[in-house]
């Protein structure tokens, strides 16, 4: 393998514009095949009211992130890349997303509520509340939702309320006077986020083991009760999403903690980028909040229903109906380790991979735990992106520091919407007496380390410090293990151990990055070291040999790599990407890519790998990294991707990790390189689904 200093720096390349696919048209294009999982049949029905939610839930942040990005380019005057203008483009975007939106609704309303109808699973709609059910929910809302309700009134003396990011509220139309004698024509609601936006009727009072009333309809039908002595004209769900990114000076900063706190504070109160409405809102009223939240009609979102439908995901969860979800499935640990209980001792006899969801992520939680018993490990070394409020691994860290070791974390607290956690986090490892520092301002750590340095004795008897390495694809979340595909190596390998101490002694300290052995670090070598990879696999296609390049990642926008693939696929290199959401690349487009095909694998689990394969005239050099193939990854991020050396760790990873993706005629999508499209293929014959054999294939291995 050869040294990271061995490729040499790439020459600048361009793209055409026509030759590049718009990123937010392709994440839209992403949010088109997760709603197909919604709309399969095959797919079990609370599965598929899940997928609903989760596009609802992916469109929150691409409004979140991406449409409020735009709105501010056309605000400030600011040229797309491409050197256009971004109204039109916004244009398209809002356009594609009231499609979507419609889809969306329809198959809700029109196909997986009467289908969970059927299976008993009902949501009662107002007009259908009996006698018996009307009076419960009557005491409902007087007992546990009136009370906590504050409606306000917009007159002089209470303009309107600032309203929180994606919260639930109402807009209610009034004619009379109140108790004061005050002529109010308008009131606002806000639904606490307290309270649960489904409730669940006794089964005595439906006849149905599930039967459900949504929040919206319980306000509607009591909201009188709010307003006493004044007639209500009209009652309407609204729900406003706001620019959520953060921003921070870093000229005007001394402590980025406490800068960002300050941050999260007015991150619920951003400028308003969309506007949803329930569509019987009258036009007055849906003009009234536009105004108020200074959009226009492409950002108003009329929709046939309930307005939070990420609320919905909650409901699988409360239904006992194991037919109606995916069969449990249970994690198993590789061979080698469901034996041993030194994990130290196995990890030193050999390279041990983990394929999750299918393997278990028990292993590093141990490996952690162990370091912090054990009274030969002096010191621990961690990175932090995204690991959840409720985080067994850090529960780890903080008592291995309580013990006395030497634990240095280092915690990115700019992982979006993840910076509350990670905030809190930071503080609790503080006062256990760990070294918590925040990386390099500017670029974001989202590298996946575990170091652990460990004295042990050598042959011969004589001490000497050895580093137990962990090294993953995918966060140091339990949680997100359950349900993304992602792959850890724990090593001892002594070479990968001095490479990722030497990342760290980066992050913690100060100095010149050092050459590495192994790894390939953003942002100073990983997006050179990949071009000249994909150009020497060129160069062996040009020599008359077989060229094969396979990776497999989340999204690929990166300028300069793409134009290098054109360019390997140009010289007859074979060219297969397994890209789950955006891809600006154009795949078999005559006299650009015609060796170049793109698929997106969307199922059960959410693809999250990132695996690189390059067949290198039969050397097969294979790479893990937690960067995808971006602009941001490669240049504004800390990142790493690292080598699989052990030959039987690099046949499963080319057995688990790409092979089953690119034989997939069940979950895969093609992308047309002309349109940017993407056709779902079809099987005929033995059907192929990579994440059903996994799950049957992967257990014991």
């Amino acid at each position: 393998m050869p040294h990271s200093d061995t490729f040499r720096s790439p020459v600048r390349r361009e793209v055409p514009a026509e030759s590049l696919i718009n990123r937010e048209l392709s994440l839209l294009a992403f949010q088109r095949r997760v709603l197909a999982q919604a709309a399969d049949e095959s797919v079990p029905l609370l599965e598929r009211l899940k997928f609903l939610c989760i596009v609802s839930s992916n469109l929150d942040e691409f409004f979140e992130i991406r449409v409020a990005g735009l709105m501010e380019q056309m605000r400030t005057g600011t040229l797309l890349a491409n050197g256009q203008r971004p109204l039109a483009l916004y244009q398209q975007v809002c356009s594609e997303v009231h499609q979507i939106v419609a889809e969306q609704y329809a198959l809700l309303n029109d196909i997986i509520l009467p289908a969970m109808a059927a299976e008993g699973i009902v949501f009662l709609r107002r007009s259908q509340w009996t006698d018996a059910q009307r009076a419960w929910i009557h005491e409902h809302f007087m007992n546990e939702v009136m009370p906590v309700l504050t409606p306000v009134g917009l007159d002089p003396a209470h303009p309107f309320p600032r309203v929180l990011n994606k919260s639930l509220n109402f807009a209610v139309e009034l004619e009379g006077r109140d108790a004061f004698g005050r002529n109010c024509n308008a009131a606002i609601v806000q639904a606490p986020r307290s309270l649960p936006r489904v409730i669940r009727l006794p089964k005595e009072l439906t006849g149905v083991d599930n039967g459900f009333v949504f929040f919206s309809s319980v306000v509607h039908a009591h909201v009188s009760e709010l307003f006493a002595g004044m007639t209500v004209l009209g009652c309407y769900q609204f729900r406003v999403t706001r620019n959520s990114d953060l921003f921070v000076d870093e000229e005007e900063i001394k402590d980025l903690r406490k800068a960002l706190q300050g941050e999260l504070q007015q991150r619920n109160y951003g400028d308003a980028v969309r506007l949803e409405v329930a569509d019987n809102c009258s036009q007055q009223m849906s003009e009234f909040l536009q105004h108020q939240f200074g959009l226009d009609r492409l950002e108003l979102y009329r929709v046939p229903g309930i307005v939070n439908l990420v609320r919905l995901m909650q409901v699988p969860d409360w239904v006992e109906r194991p037919d109606l979800k995916y069969a449990p499935f249970q994690p198993t640990l590789p061979k080698g380790l469901d034996k041993r209980s030194d994990l130290f001792d196995a990890i030193r006899q050999q390279d041990i991979l983990l394929h999750h969801p299918f393997q278990s992520f028990k292993p590093v939680i141990d490996l952690l735990s162990a370091a912090a018993d054990d009274p030969q490990v002096l010191a621990i070394r961690m990175t932090v992106y995204r690991t959840g409020n409720d985080s067994v691994l850090m529960e780890q860290l903080l008592r291995a520091a309580r013990k006395g070791k030497e634990v240095n974390v280092v915690v990115e607290l700019m992982a979006r919407f993840d910076e509350e956690a990670n905030i809190n986090w930071a503080a609790r490892l503080e006062e256990a007496g760990a070294h918590v520092v925040y990386g390099v301002f500017g670029y974001k750590t989202h590298a996946k380390m575990l170091l652990i340095l460990r004295r042990e004795e050598d042959d011969k008897g004589h001490p000497r410090l050895r580093r137990y390495v962990h090294l993953g694809t995918g966060n140091y979340h339990p949680r997100t293990t359950r349900f993304y595909t992602d792959f850890g190596l724990l090593t001892a390998n002594e070479e990968i151990g001095a490479d990722v101490h030497e990342v760290f002694k980066q992050l913690t300290g100060l100095g010149h990055a050092q050459t590495l052995r192994h790894l390939w670090q953003a942002p100073f070598a990983l997006q050179s070291n990949l071009v000249a990879a994909i150009d020497a696999e060129a160069q062996i296609a040009r020599a008359g040999r077989r060229a094969r390049i396979i990776a497999k990642v989340n999204a690929l926008m990166e300028s300069e790599t793409i134009a290098a693939l054109y360019e390997a696929s140009q010289a007859g290199v074979e060219i297969e990407l397994i890209v789950r959401g955006p891809c600006a690349l154009r795949p078999g487009v005559a006299g650009l890519s015609e060796n170049i095909k793109v698929r997106s694998v969307v199922g059960r689990f959410l693809e999250h790998s990132r695996i690189f394969y390059f067949h290198a005239d039969g050397e097969e050099k294979l790479y893990l990294s937690s960067a995808d193939w971006m602009e941001r990854n490669f240049f504004r991020r800390i990142e790493v991707a690292f080598p699989i050396l052990d030959p039987k760790v690099k046949r499963r990873v080319l057995r688990e990790g790409l092979k089953p993706y690119l034989a997939d005629n069940c979950q895969a999508w093609e992308m047309d390189g002309e349109t940017g499209q993407y056709r779902k293929r079809s099987y005929r014959g033995l059907r192929r689904s990579a994440q059903e054999w996994l799950m049957q294939e992967v257990v014991g291995n």
